[in-house]
């Protein structure tokens, strides 16, 4: 594959090429470089245009080709990548496989982690029949719920427990990371004991603002906002109507109009 930007030289230290002053002075005082969050927001998109490479049978692959599957600026990937250490060489790329075991390993992948879902209504259920969880690392441990009616239950292949136990099997499969899909009244006690068992790694899919100490990483994706927004842009492409909405031709061909 072409190879029309520079990659630099394999072997340079963790962060070489970065400026000093993006650099975390704290990182590199320990003798760790420190990578940004945005950067690492970043990191499963590439792993995902690598895996994608990887099964087309790609052995190398260059920033630019990488950026543009990854949809990201070609500068701001090598960036990113400086963090990890570049394994690129002018005029061939990045070895594709040596750079998935890289990013893997950066954002944890090549461990075990063991995830309790909290909340086995039918996200919960999606989620816990989900596959690609067992690929990146992740291990669906437990499944918990508050509803009698659901326990005992399989789902994904384990069976459904009360939340009464909730602490008990956190401690006893060693659960690193909690999946909250509650409905959102309960999702902040769920949080709560979440957190005192131990769990510092949250995932909370309810439609509420919870809230963890310092030195618990909280992720919130509230599908309901997201669907609103993207709502709010597909009615800003949708053109001045005289109060009117056309709904999709007939059949035959005719158009009916309905009230705005």
């Amino acid at each position: 594959m072409r190879a029309s930007s520079p990659e630099g030289q394999s072997g340079q230290p963790r962060g070489a090429g970065v400026p000093p002053s993006q650099r975390d002075p704290r990182a590199e005082r320990d003798g760790v470089r420190g990578i940004p969050d945005a950067s690492i927001a970043r990191l499963p998109r590439y792993l995902r245009a690598l895996h994608g490479l990887a099964a087309s049978g790609a052995r190398t692959v260059s920033s630019d080709e990488l950026a543009a599957a990854s949809n990201v600026n070609s500068a701001k990937l090598r960036r990113d990548l400086s963090y990890l250490g570049s394994y690129g060489t002018r005029g061939v790329g990045y070895p594709v496989e040596l750079l998935v075991d890289q990013i893997e390993r950066e954002l944890g992948l090549t461990h075990d982690w063991p995830v309790v879902i909290v909340g086995v209504g039918n996200l919960g259920r999606a989620l816990a029949n989900y596959g690609g969880f067992a690929t990146r690392g992740l291990r669906i441990a437990c499944l918990v719920d508050a509803d009698q009616r659901r326990v005992g239950e399989i789902v994904g292949g384990l069976p459904i427990r009360h939340v009464d136990g909730l602490e008990w099997l956190v401690v006893k499969h060693r659960v690193a990371i909690g999946v909250v899909a509650t409905p959102p009244a309960a999702a902040q006690d769920v949080c709560d004991r979440l957190v005192a068992a131990g769990v510092r790694s949250i995932l909370n899919f309810a439609s509420a603002v919870v809230v963890v100490p310092d030195g618990v990483e909280l992720r919130s994706v509230d599908l309901s906002t997201e669907l609103q927004i993207l709502a709010f842009h597909e009615q800003r492409r949708q053109p001045a109507s005289s109060g009117r909405a056309i709904v999709p031709e007939q059949a035959d061909g005719a158009q009916t109009v309905m009230p705005a």
